[in-house]
């Protein structure tokens, strides 16, 4: 037989597989079938969770949740396992290459340890606790069922020592771009930026640092040296001389990707974590000011080449009003601005929402409150930064049955979203509500609790029709065991992005022929 005959048979056996494959896989509905992009889980999720504490006081509790959708709860995994902790600047080959040896055998050690927590299956929200400053950070996967809009959360407790107070922030993904309006290197303050690398190769990553007067000189803050496997944590002062009250931090990484959020320490006032701000926007809305902060300082930035000039409202429950002696804010390009508007709620929960005035163009902006509540040594200290809007879903855990709020923004349109409490870690009936909430108004929405509620639980928002809503959750914490500071803590919802447009497809004959 020819060698050409055998080519034919061989070509021709190829296709009649591809085709047999494709008649097999090719769904009988959906973009295939249709024509038409569809919205389709997505199969695997990362979340980073920072370390929580240096401090041998604090009590840090761990949540974790996938809410329950239409897809099969049959499969799937969701864990969280403990990251290495590296220390940052290393620029010296050599001690690359043990670092990397070090994350090598990290990888290894953490394939073969037990996680630190697991979701088994959707709906059901587990937790875990670990005191003192031994607690990890946190590197998660989950695949399969269990994928779509899982969700994790870290809450830490402390009575004494800079930052005292309660802390709380949403385990994240990986990325490799982040702004942080509202950090400092003042003497009272100790901010540290966590660098979480989940992957099996260094990541190098730079942070610069913007003051009131422009860009900060330094050189140390370029190419920090991000392990495999790791986090790594840079105090902020380190990276420049001179001690700045407000600053607006920017991290990209060079290579690789990370997962970054700041821990404000402060001796007088507690702290909290800063998260990132959502992406630079014309318009931006801070959700979920506390109806008793007693002081609210804004801090923006515009990262781009042109000023900006903006509007500043305060939207709360009877509608949007501008602050006396505040309703607009001028951003000088590439310099950090920060306005103390006091106790601008008055008394009412309300949302920043800062807009582009009419001359001004849409020069995007980054923005971050500090807020404040109590009252000389019992003040304590939360952070909101600009939010993006809650979508289609979002999802935010470790509620309790107590001292957990609901605030929900519509900065345009007026919107319908409803809220599902799960059944809590140690059992209970999930339960549901729907709100309406007015255009340009916030609602302190009265959120449901499980019936039978053991433990926590988680909150899911969807919304239901309208504009976009921005939504936050305050976790608070008085009496004995907060050593009667009001303690607090503030984290935003955004969108869990748990489907993901697939475009439509279907078999091709023709890319097999020459």
């Amino acid at each position: 037989m020819k060698r050409t005959t055998l080519s034919l048979i061989a070509a021709g056996a190829a296709l009649a597989a591809v085709t047999s494959v494709a008649a097999v896989a090719a769904p009988e509905e959906g973009p295939a079938a249709t024509g038409k992009a569809a919205q389709q889980p997505v199969e695997r999720t990362s979340l980073l969770c920072p370390a929580p504490s240096s401090s041998e006081l604090a009590e840090t509790t761990y949540t974790a949740y996938t809410p329950k959708t239409e897809v099969s709860s049959d499969s799937g995994t969701a864990a969280l396992v403990p990251a290495a902790r590296s220390l940052a600047g290393k620029d010296d080959k050599k001690d690359d290459k043990k670092d990397d040896d070090k994350g090598d055998k990290g990888d290894k050690k953490g394939e073969e340890e037990k996680p630190f927590l697991a979701v088994k299956k959707q709906g059901a929200p587990v937790t875990a606790e670990e005191n003192g400053s031994g607690a990890p950070a946190l590197i998660g996967l989950a695949e399969g069922s269990l994928a779509p809009g899982w969700s994790a959360q870290q809450t830490t407790h402390f009575t004494a020592g800079a930052g005292r107070g309660l802390h709380g922030a949403a385990c994240s993904a990986p990325d490799t771009d982040f702004w942080f309006p509202g950090a400092s290197t003042a003497e009272d303050r100790s901010d540290y930026l966590h660098l979480t690398n989940p992957d099996d190769a260094a990541a190098v990553v730079d942070i610069e640092l913007y003051g009131k007067d422009g860009a900060l000189d330094s050189e140390v803050g370029e190419g920090i040296q991000v392990p495999p496997r790791s986090s790594v944590p840079v105090l902020l002062s380190t990276l420049t001389g001179k001690p700045q009250t407000n600053l607006t931090v920017h991290v990209t990484a060079r290579s690789g990707r990370v997962a970054a959020a700041v821990q404000a320490l402060d001796q007088k006032v507690g702290g909290d974590w800063l998260t990132p701000s959502a992406e630079p926007s014309a318009s931006v809305v801070l959700p979920g000011i506390p109806k008793d902060a007693t002081a609210v300082r804004l801090v923006a930035f515009a990262p781009g080449s042109a000023d900006a000039d903006l509007k500043v409202s305060l939207a709360g429950p009877n509608g949007s009003l501008s602050p006396a002696g505040n309703e607009t804010l001028h951003l000088k390009s590439g310099m950090t601005t920060a306005v103390d508007l006091a106790d601008v709620t008055r008394g009412e929960p309300g949302s920043l929402v800062l807009t582009p005035t009419g001359d001004s163009g849409d020069t995007p902006v980054v923005a971050a409150v500090r807020v404040i509540r109590g009252k000389g040594a019992d003040q304590e200290s939360a952070f909101i930064p600009a939010a993006r809007p809650v979508g289609d879903r979002a999802t935010v855990t470790g509620n309790g049955a107590k001292g957990t709020y609901l605030s929900l923004t519509a900065p345009g349109k007026a919107a319908k979203v409803r809220v599902t409490a799960s059944a809590g870690t140690g059992g209970g009936t999930a339960a549901t509500k729907t709100y309406s909430v007015g255009a340009g108004r916030t609602l302190l929405a009265d959120v449901p609790v499980p019936d039978s509620l053991k433990g926590t639980y988680a909150l899911t928002v969807e919304t239901v029709s309208g504009g976009p809503v921005h939504a936050s959750r305050t976790l608070t914490l008085s009496g004995a065991a907060a050593d009667g500071i009001s303690m607090f803590t503030v984290q935003n919802l955004t969108d869990d992005r748990g489907t993901v447009t697939v475009p439509a497809a279907r078999p091709e004959m023709g890319v097999l022929l020459d």
